[in-house]
């Protein structure tokens, strides 16, 4: 993958190395996130970022209201994620009109975080891993220094999903809003491999997590 403007020396963090996390629908994201703050990242998960946007009185519900009208809110004034979904969900114009919205929200929050990192760890590197579904279509991935993907098989994201509960149809337009894993591998500068069991996502990890310190040292260092 081609190199990028380290993250720190443009905004002063300069012990700061910013890894991207994402991955696809099932495919093992949130479990990286978690195993990797258990090996030393400080993680931060998008998602619960949007959740907190979409809470009455937040700026999130109001882009969506703005967007969609009432009828994507809930009678206490926060998003209706599930009839959010149906506005967006198979309609790539409203969708690009959302990201277009929400996302400078969450990336306001996250170098909100990172600052906040940033003043607590003057002297030593610290890894800091976002975990976001998007990074890859947005063109997100480019704001850090490296891009680490979750990939396994196609049919095993739907299989998983479909285990979950999820159902099958729901599941596929999901999997079809979204670029697959091969593409996002493509352009990863680390790839996990979640095709197998845990103990081999936790071999996985266990590499990666090595790779990523010393990519971050080299970086940092």
């Amino acid at each position: 993958m081609s190199s990028r403007a380290p993250v720190g020396d443009e905004t002063g963090r300069k012990k700061i190395c910013t890894v991207g996390l994402t991955g696809g629908l099932a495919s093992g994201k949130s479990t990286v996130a978690r195993l990797l703050a258990a090996r030393g990242a400080r993680v931060i998960d998008a998602d619960t970022l949007v959740h907190e946007l979409y809470r009455p009185g937040e700026p999130g519900a109001a882009a969506v209201r703005t967007l969609f009208g009432a009828a994507a809110l809930t009678v206490d004034g926060s998003v209706d994620r599930e009839a959010l979904a149906r506005f967006v969900l198979g309609d790539p114009g409203s969708l690009g009109r959302l990201n277009a919205a929400i996302h400078p929200l969450v990336r306001r929050r996250v170098a909100a975080w990172l600052d906040g990192l940033s003043a607590c760890h003057h002297d030593e590197t610290v890894v800091a891993v976002i975990e976001a579904a998007l990074l890859v279509e947005t063109g997100g991935f480019s704001s850090y220094d490296l891009l680490a993907v979750v990939w396994c098989r196609p049919e095993q994201q739907l299989e998983r999903a479909i285990a979950r509960g999820m159902p099958e149809a729901h599941a596929r337009a999901l999997l079809d809003a979204q670029a697959p894993l091969d593409e996002k591998r493509a352009v990863a500068d680390i790839v996990i491999d979640n095709s197998g069991d845990r103990g081999a996502l936790d071999a996985e990890v266990d590499r990666s997590w090595t790779e990523i310190l010393a990519r971050c040292r080299t970086l940092r260092g």
